[in-house]
């Protein structure tokens, strides 16, 4: 693999929703850092293609399939993980689901509404659960969840934004009870990242660079970079945080700037 620091030497990572995209990208960043990785997905046969990338760079990697939707499906996938490497040090959260609003508020249908939570927040819950003893006896654990901006400010889609909003919740909480046994817990919330989540509905996600302070979108790379230190000791003090990944979005407000030239 690319010569890089190696900060996960002897490390257990297991990463969800890590077949494509932000989970890819973090998935071969923590194995160019050292790490052996436990790559999941609800697709049976997609994790093994980014496993088999990391393999073919040199990484130690291993494909699961996990469902966060099942509390069956996520414990075995935990267990699995934790058996093929013997031990278990980070966990990412990373799986979700987004699905479009209705386009009036009072017809969105519930199956909808709990879809979104259910995959996004639950399942965050269920295999931070499911993770947990495994992260206290490495001596080092770390829980480090994706969420969005869309959990801090308004961009719609109501179900993954408040399941979104919820992980920061949960991050917090997570953390004081987690902290006292060694683990921490901590959040990045990317902005707009170029992802097949984009691509896949024929949309040209540099349609809104012009709003980002620095220029451009988001790559995948961006938000792995900023998992990766969460995740390691250089980080070590800091645990209950949601750091913004998303070029300056939330804090300057440029769709203002540019009307008020």
């Amino acid at each position: 693999m690319p010569r890089t620091e190696r900060r996960f030497d002897g490390y257990a990572v297991l990463i969800t929703g890590a077949a494509r995209g932000i989970g890819a990208a973090t998935a071969l960043r923590f194995a160019r850092e050292g790490a052996q990785v436990a790559v999941t997905d609800l697709d049976p046969e997609a994790p093994e293609r980014t496993a088999a990338e990391i393999r073919e760079q040199g990484g130690a990697a291993r494909a699961f399939t996990c469902d966060v939707g099942s509390r069956e499906s996520v414990e075995a996938a935990v267990a699995s993980a934790a058996e093929a490497f013997g031990r278990l040090d980070v966990l990412v959260n990373n799986a979700y689901a987004c699905s479009p609003d209705a386009t009036r508020f009072e017809d969105e249908p519930d199956d909808v509404w709990a879809r979104d939570l259910d995959i996004t927040l639950t399942g965050a819950y269920r295999c931070s659960r499911a993770a947990l003893p495994h992260l206290v006896a490495s001596g080092r654990g770390a829980i480090v969840s994706i969420g969005s901006v869309n959990g801090l400010q308004d961009y719609g889609n109501h179900a993954y934004s408040a399941a979104k909003a919820g992980l920061v919740s949960l991050t917090r909480t997570l953390a004081g009870h987690a902290g006292p046994r060694g683990v921490r817990v901590n959040l990045v919330a990317p902005g707009t990242v170029r992802t097949p989540a984009w691509s896949n509905r024929g949309a040209d996600v540099d349609v809104v660079r012009d709003l980002y302070p620095l220029g451009r979108v988001g790559e995948p790379e961006d938000v792995a970079a900023a998992v990766a230190f969460l995740a390691s000791r250089d980080a070590a003090w800091i645990t209950g945080v949601t750091l913004p990944v998303d070029g300056g979005l939330t804090s300057v407000n440029m769709g203002f700037r540019h009307a008020v030239r």
